[in-house]
């Protein structure tokens, strides 16, 4: 695993929210499963316009406890079937804090909202499309 690999997944496992640059930098909550970030957005959930859409975006995790930047990557972004993804979806509702209807969240994302799943992308070599901070 490389150093980039190591600190992606050291990080989304320590925090559960990240920074997507789409129309402006935009906070998410998320879960890290099987080697990915996933996302929930729209209906009652979290705003994160047009993401969806894309191809990749940009993401940035930062520190649990100081707020500093631990490392910006490239992810590929892939709408999620969730019907087909049941460990996925069920990774994320434990991760979703504060939800008012716990007990009927993953049927409220069927209908209503839509799962992405971000795959970090590796980086080429030559690129600066990554960056791991350094201490």
């Amino acid at each position: 695993m490389s150093d980039l690999s190591a600190a992606i997944q050291e990080g989304a496992k320590k925090s559960g929210i990240c920074w997507l640059d789409l129309d402006r930098p935009r906070l998410a909550w998320h879960a890290w499963h099987d080697g990915a970030l996933y996302v929930v957005t729209g209906g009652q959930e979290q705003d994160l316009p047009g993401l969806g859409a894309l191809s990749s975006v940009r993401v940035t995790l930062r520190s649990k406890d100081n707020g500093a930047r631990l490392v910006d990557f490239e992810a590929a972004v892939t709408v999620v079937d969730q019907a087909a993804e049941p460990d996925a979806i069920a990774a994320l509702a434990k991760e979703r804090l504060n939800a008012r209807d716990s007990e009927h969240l993953t049927e409220r994302w069927a209908e209503s909202s839509t799962v992405v799943r971000l795959t970090p992308q590796p980086v080429r070599t030559g690129s600066a499309s990554a960056a791991v901070a350094s201490g």
